[in-house]
């Protein structure tokens, strides 16, 4: 019997589908100790790197010839890439220019990336990036002939993704 893919105590065909562009992103200062703080919100234009990979370790038993063993081995993460209009608020770069010129290097975020269902709805789904750090910030290409909006990207790496399905 095929499985629908459903989630559990949800009938086939229920599910809700989840369109690329409602989506908010925030970044919390993840300091030990001290009370989460906004750092920065907003609505990105995209965002990539959501994603988890298991290396698997291969174990060669003695008698067996037929195949190794697998076992979970350790877990790597994507580099995540948001993009966004640039604005005249600064606080991308902030953060990029205290971790790599200003020596807090420990400046660490929790980014919380809350996918929306519809319009106006409660988050369906909200991914959670332990201790983000930027490692690149790319500003926007300028061109007097241009017409499109200009574009700014943040990279981020962290140390451990989580998903809540809060519905």
């Amino acid at each position: 019997m095929a499985e629908s893919g459903a989630r559990p105590g949800t009938a086939p065909g229920d599910e809700a589908v989840f369109v690329p562009f409602r989506f908010r992103v925030q970044l919390y200062s993840a300091d030990a100790g001290a009370p989460a703080a906004l750092i920065c919100a907003g609505a990105f234009s995209e965002l990539g790197g959501l994603e988890a990979t298991m290396t698997p370790k291969a174990i060669r038993e003695g008698g067996r010839n037929w195949g190794e063993l697998q076992r979970a081995g350790t877990t790597s993460f994507a580099t995540v890439v948001l993009k966004r209009g640039m604005t005249s608020v600064g606080d991308l770069w902030t953060w990029f220019d205290s971790v790599n010129r200003r020596s807090l290097y420990g400046l660490r975020m929790t980014a919380r990336i809350e996918v929306f269902a519809g319009a106006g709805s409660t988050p369906a789904l909200v991914w959670t990036l332990e201790n983000a750090l930027p490692v690149k910030f790319k500003g926007a290409d300028l061109s007097s002939s241009a017409a499109q909006v200009a574009i700014e990207e943040l990279h981020l790496v962290h140390e451990g993704i989580t998903l809540e399905r809060p519905g």
